[in-house]
């Protein structure tokens, strides 16, 4: 029987990278790295376990999106966390509840 992976995240949670330190949104999560081997090659440089959670995330601030294993990740834990954040996609992707929490407008998978 195959080691079944839960993600510790989900979508809407606001993460913190743990090595470069950006706040981001998860917008979606692969149970496994799905990507290419060659992106993973030139991407993750400290390469990260292959059979855990990658996630899908919006970067604050930023335009792009980006894949990153669950071990690099940590939950935002600031009060404030998904206050100012900014990306071109987040209304596409969430909407805002009114308790302040973040909803996904999607099922992505």
């Amino acid at each position: 029987m195959a080691d079944i992976q839960v993600a510790h995240f989900a979508p809407g949670t606001v993460v913190r990278h743990r090595r470069f330190g950006y706040r981001g949104l998860i917008f979606d999560v692969d149970a496994v790295y799905s990507q290419s081997p060659e992106w993973y090659e030139i991407m993750a440089s400290s390469h990260p376990r292959k059979d855990r959670p990658w996630y899908h995330v919006l970067v604050d601030g930023e335009t792009h999106t980006t894949y990153v294993a669950e071990e690099n990740l940590e939950v935002c834990t600031e009060e404030t966390a998904t206050e100012g954040f900014e990306h071109p996609l987040l209304n596409q992707l969430f909407r805002m509840r009114k308790s302040g929490d973040i909803a996904s407008r999607h099922v992505m998978n």
